[in-house]
């Protein structure tokens, strides 16, 4: 090596260490294919199978989720001993590990779908931001004798991640909504099925259900949820990405790990405080099954904290970091 000088901009594998960011890198010629944004309503999914076994697998991802977590909790507020039972660091584990398992079997149930009925239909809504006001508008797209290819995004579990996909343009109202009504139905049952196990115990500990703890105003509490499902949701966005799949597609990392962690780790943080709700699905199966007084006195903050969360993580991702409605605009 004597008498060569190593280049260190360039680095011993000779790629360049500067990578253009921001609106630069989008301006560079793709190796991925933006998906078209989800129309708001999308009749034509109501007469489509997958459309209802979508619905389905979210039902039984959310009964399965809901049964072994709140079996887990269950375990551990009935020892007298923390040291005898996998203690919090267990529950965080139970939450974040059946969410990495059963977003990686239920992600692709719905797939890519092709929809004939967007030929018929060449106006959407879409939002957009112009300057600092939130514009509603219509924008024509012609007909084609190609039906768009639009990805739609299984294995949420959760109304709020429901929600966020939805206002990132993922999926259509419609399946919006009822992918939420089959996840509430899902937690519902699975908390049942653990009381009925369990009854005594179940009604003895506080059946899983979401409060805040003493100590903590119902501030700290919305505040905490807040914070707690954008960072799932902005999690989602990010391992859902068109662009970063593209991008990094020669790592090996499956969108379920880090998803199933962002969940581990706010459990970890807010267990102590609300119990870790950011799931109003969860929420709600565990009240409804416990349905005691305290469990529904801070119930609205499982549901407002959550949706302000998922709505705050989804203009972020969707206009800070994928700066989607300028680069539409250009």
């Amino acid at each position: 090596m004597e008498g060569k000088e190593e280049d260190v901009r360039v680095g011993a594998n000779k790629f360049p260490e500067r990578q253009p960011i921001g609106t630069a890198a989008q301006s560079q010629e793709k190796d991925y294919k933006e998906p078209p944004p989800a129309p708001l309503f999308e009749p034509g999914e109501l007469k489509s199978w997958s459309f209802y076994r979508a619905g389905i697998a979210e039902f039984m991802a959310t009964f399965l989720f809901l049964y072994i977590t709140i079996l887990t909790v269950m375990g551990v507020v009935k020892s007298s001993s923390k040291c005898s039972t996998v203690g919090i660091q267990g529950i965080a584990w139970a939450f974040g590990g059946m969410i990495f398992a059963l977003v990686y079997c239920t992600a692709g149930i719905s797939g890519p779908l092709s929809h004939p009925s967007s030929f018929f239909f060449g106006y959407f809504h879409r939002f957009y931001f112009d300057s600092c006001f939130l514009t509603l508008s219509f924008y024509h797209q012609p007909p084609s004798k190609t039906f768009p290819r639009v990805s739609w995004v299984g294995g949420h579990i959760n109304p709020a991640v429901t929600f966020g996909l939805f206002l990132a343009r993922k999926l259509s109202l419609t399946r919006a909504l009822f992918y939420m009504v089959m996840q509430c139905l899902g937690a519902i049952c699975g908390a049942g099925v653990v009381k009925g196990f369990q009854k005594g115990v179940y009604e003895n500990n506080g059946g899983g259900a979401n409060v805040v703890a003493a100590g903590y105003s119902k501030g700290d509490g919305l505040g905490a949820e807040i914070v707690g499902t954008f960072i799932l949701v902005y999690t989602v966005l990010s391992a859902t990405d068109a662009k970063r799949n593209a991008r990094d597609s020669h790592v090996p990392i499956l969108a379920p790990l880090p998803i199933g962690f962002a969940v581990f780790l706010v459990h970890l943080a807010t267990i102590p405080i609300t119990g870790t709700g950011i799931n109003p699905a969860r929420s709600l199966g565990a009240a409804i099954i416990y349905n005691k007084d305290h469990a529904w006195d801070d119930h609205w903050i499982f549901w407002v904290g959550p949706f302000i969360g998922a709505a705050l993580a989804a203009f972020y991702h969707q206009i800070v970091i994928r700066a989607i409605p300028f680069k539409s605009r250009s």
